[in-house]
């Protein structure tokens, strides 16, 4: 791995900032076991009566197991080459074959260059999508109205099938390309709110409708 060019504006950010959550995180810490800490630095605890002999013992007890395990004829056998009935696996070529994420439809070489591979190459499929240039460069600008927390909260805003090729977890798979689905319509039988409508719109309660009147049944009356 190539060591950091610490003069670099982006490198300071960074590393400026990995400080500030080290030293956060260390001050919590010593805050939660500020008890222990005085504890152990007044020596006013119960003494233990332990001698060198006994760290000694303890010492050598926890190290019996690897005796076995590192004993010269496990060492032999560890070294022999196991039997294999081939020298290579048939067909290996063709394992990506019609699996890759541009054979699924998911990724694009065009938009995402790591996909452009041959079928010989087993390495596995990059996990995220790229990184829109101009949300990336709100990592490296300063504080306080840009930096990691911006960059988060712009990343969180991006639908999860934007960010990445496939679910990564089960709780993914609820929602996941809801753009594709149709917004349900209105039930037909559903429950309908007429007194809270009747009340509240422009014109005022209104009568009844025709359909709601008790049927008449036929007889002189009609004639």
């Amino acid at each position: 791995m190539a060591e950091l060019d610490i003069t670099r504006p982006e490198v300071i950010l960074f590393l400026n900032e990995a400080y500030e959550k080290e030293k956060r995180l260390r001050s919590y810490w010593v805050s939660k076991h500020k008890a222990q800490i005085q504890l152990a630095a007044t020596l006013t605890r119960e003494p233990t009566h332990y001698y060198e002999q006994d760290v000694t013992k303890h010492a050598m007890i926890e190290g019996m197991a690897t005796i076995t395990r590192d004993h010269k004829v496990s060492i032999r056998n560890r070294r022999k080459i196991p039997i294999r009935d081939a020298k290579s696996i048939p067909g290996i070529e063709r394992l990506r074959h019609e699996h890759s994420l541009i054979n699924l439809g998911v990724g694009n070489a065009k938009e995402d260059p790591r996909l452009a591979r041959p079928d010989t190459d087993l390495s596995p499929d990059p996990v995220m999508r790229p990184i829109d240039p101009k949300t990336l460069k709100i990592f490296f600008k300063p504080k306080p109205h840009f930096g990691r927390e911006k960059y988060l909260n712009a990343r969180a805003k991006i639908q999860p099938e934007k960010k990445y090729y496939l679910p990564e977890c089960v709780s993914w798979d609820h929602g996941w390309r809801m753009c594709d689905s149709k917004k349900p319509g209105k039930a037909m039988y559903g429950r309908n709110w007429i007194l809270q409508k009747t009340l509240r719109n422009r014109v005022g309660p209104a009568r009844d409708p025709d359909h709601y009147k008790i049927p008449t049944s036929s007889g002189y009356e009609k004639c």
